[in-house]
């Protein structure tokens, strides 16, 4: 008889709460007018209801409609609705309540108290006991906190626990059981695609506690908390841990099938309106990147502010970053010159949005200018219409493949496109000319880099001749996230199911931010004095096969060893013409230091000058001729390196007689000025 009883028992509340949840469901949908209203209508209910039990509990007997009852609910009533909406308790979103809400309910009824205290307890009325003017205060707020919270289990907790119709929730684990890992976790009862089954925390003394209601787990039992509650996400919540923990907190994760997400923007924490879109997995730029210096003000503007400053490239991953940094400097003018019509277009239109947010006196005139640097027409005609101050030049062919099979479109556009720039600069008086340049370019051997590395010898040649215009190079590694990166390509290959194609196991790279490249290359233009090669501090190396790994795992999924179990394959495809195992950013050694502790200023003797200019005519003619096997020959006379022979850069720094360093540095010829 009781397990029948108990039995309807259960039915009948499972009944009433199937009904609230549609009731609440429903309450959701209703317009927000509707929804003060009631809360409007609910708090003067309270209120009386306040009032009265107060009058109860002081008298000792139920007393409801005397005058001095009604007179102090009507005082209550008048004093409360100005106080309460003069201090937005009802602009908030009632389904959010929280700390914030109740701290801005005791603050209206605090205020409220005052009044009250001076008429009903200072100076008295007939029938109303003195403490009544405090005693139904509290009531009244310890009435709308209960109510509050109530509506917000009923609207959200109790809403939110109904079977999830749509795509499976997502069971998450919080790592960090702090205040962050709290706050977040109140985010989550807005969020029907989230739920929270646990948290993992380093401090072994919060080990087997539990934090609203939710078990926390030591970070030495995540197999174990990740098995026992079929976890599928986990919430990195953690504030104050460095790159290196973080990584680490990855990496033990990685074993198992799950998806590690970063925390979410504070901003979303604090509003409590977090949902899944927020929540990105941990991308690699998360664990590479590093923590930024304090960029140097007097050298970013010192090339940039009020200037006309030209950016070739304007359009690909370096240029563009370097034109939206740039851009917030105070430049007069900002001139994009891109050769890809749509990619000039896009950085055209985001730069003109983000200048309008400046202040009025900080917008630079934006100039955008479809010019392919390789036509000396075109850059003639750019250059008498819009002479600048400064250039940073970021125009080149760089897919490495690519170039290599295209030796004289490469040799086209990088080097005699250089090579008119920095003409054109020098005939329209430019200050500085700053040649973004690879590590690539560091005993080359591949065509790209072997450009590159002749655009360094051109440069620094065209200096010591005593040009006006100061000419620098700034050199460093790969971005992530640029056109020319692995990241993005594994990235696809992860989306497609694989596999993710390494050229060599040992290959290993230097990575850097494209946010952080581009700010030390204008920092390091504000250094330029001329002839400089500025060597970027690119951190420490990364091996691209265990980047691979670490893509697929931070994905949420498992790497394919030989012919086992797994996601996604790691396959060896073999180095790639050109192709070298590691990359260098110095041909000499010892480094000089500069004023900002990740720009170095190599020390390299460069090519002789006198030598030069035979070589970019015969490779001009090898270019006209359509002739493919001596432009590579006279490339490869001009950098040694380029698939074999002696390293020319080693040779200039041995040179061992004043008269062979004297002879490094010759100036050069002016007819390299004429040279096409």
């Amino acid at each position: 008889m009781k397990t029948k009883f108990a039995n309807i028992s259960q039915a009948v509340l499972e009944h009433l709460a199937t009904k609230l949840i549609e009731l609440s469901s429903h309450a959701m949908t209703w317009p927000r007018w509707l929804k003060r209203a009631l809360v409007i209508g609910g708090d003067a209910m309270l209120c009386v209801l306040a009032v009265w039990l107060a009058f109860s509990l002081r008298l000792g007997e139920w007393r409801l409609l005397d005058w001095p009852v009604v007179r102090f609910t009507l005082s209550v009533l008048i004093v409360w609705f100005p106080v309460a909406f003069y201090q937005g308790v009802y602009n908030a979103i009632f389904r959010y309540t929280g700390r914030g809400a109740i701290i801005g309910l005791a603050s209206a009824v605090a205020i409220i108290t005052l009044p009250l205290i001076y008429f009903y307890m200072i100076r008295s009325y007939p029938g109303v006991p003195r403490t009544i003017a405090v005693l139904a205060p509290l009531i009244f707020l310890m009435m709308m906190t209960a109510a509050r919270i109530i509506g917000r289990y009923i609207l959200i907790d109790l809403f939110h626990s109904r079977p999830y119709e749509g795509e499976q929730r997502r069971r998450t684990l919080i790592y960090g059981a702090g205040s962050l890992g709290q706050r977040l976790a109140s985010s989550f009862a807005a969020e029907k695609g989230l739920q929270l089954v646990g948290y993992l925390d380093d401090d072994p003394g919060k080990r087997r506690h539990r934090l609203d209601g939710h078990r926390v787990w030591h970070a030495s039992e995540i197999g174990d908390a990740i098995v026992r509650t079929g976890a599928t996400h986990v919430l990195l919540a953690m504030s104050d841990i460095g790159r290196r923990r973080r990584r680490e907190i990855v990496a033990e994760l990685s074993q198992f099938p799950v998806e590690v997400h970063p925390l979410p923007p504070m901003r979303a924490l604090l509003e409590g309106t977090v949902t899944v879109d927020d929540l990105r997995p941990v991308q690699v730029e998360d664990l590479l990147g590093r923590v930024p210096v304090a960029p140097d003000r007097t050298l970013l503007v010192k090339s940039v502010q009020g200037k006309r400053v030209m950016v070739t490239g304007a359009g690909g991953s370096i240029g563009s970053e370097i034109c939206r940094q740039i851009s917030e400097l105070a430049p007069r003018e900002l001139v994009l010159v891109e050769a890809n019509e749509f990619a000039l277009f896009e950085i055209g239109r985001e730069l003109a949005a983000r200048v309008a947010t400046l202040p009025e006196d900080r917008q630079p005139i934006l100039i955008a200018r479809l010019v392919n640097v390789a036509d000396s027409g075109a850059l003639a005609r750019l250059f008498a219409e819009l002479p600048p101050d400064t250039i940073y030049h970021a125009a080149a062919y760089k897919h490495v493949p690519l170039v290599e099979d295209n030796i004289l479109a490469a040799v086209e556009n990088n080097l005699f496109g250089t090579l008119g720039v920095a003409r054109a600069a020098q005939a329209a008086g430019t200050q500085k000319f700053i040649l973004i340049s690879t590590d690539k370019a560091v005993r080359p051997p591949n065509v790209m880099g072997a450009t590159k590395r002749a655009c360094e010898l051109v440069l620094q040649a065209m200096n010591a001749e005593g040009s006006a215009t100061v000419f620098a190079i700034v050199r460093f590694g790969n971005v992530l996230g640029s056109s020319g990166s692995v990241v993005p390509l594994f990235r696809r290959q992860i989306e497609h199911g694989g596999p993710v194609t390494v050229t060599h196991r040992e290959v290993i790279r230097y990575f850097m931010t494209i946010p952080e490249a581009a700010q030390l290359v204008i920092q390091a233009g504000g250094m330029a004095e001329g002839g400089e090669v500025f060597v970027l501090d690119m951190g420490e190396p990364v091996r691209i096969w265990d980047l691979a790994r670490t893509m697929i795992q931070l994905a949420g999924l498992s790497v394919r060893e030989g012919g086992g179990d797994g996601d996604i394959a790691i396959v060896e495809t073999g180095l790639r013409p050109g192709e070298k195992l590691y990359e260098e950013l110095l041909i000499g050694d010892d480094p000089l230091e500069t004023s900002h502790p990740r720009i170095m200023r190599a020390h390299e003797q460069f090519f002789p000058a006198d030598a030069l200019v035979p070589q970019l005519d015969a490779l001009r003619l090898a270019i006209d001729a359509n002739d493919v096997e001596r432009c590579r020959k006279v490339l490869r006379e001009l950098v040694p390196t380029l698939n074999a022979g002696p390293a020319l850069d080693h040779a200039l720094d041995n040179c061992q007689t004043p008269g062979d360093r004297a002879h490094a540095h010759a100036p050069l010829p002016s007819a390299i000025r004429h040279s096409r």
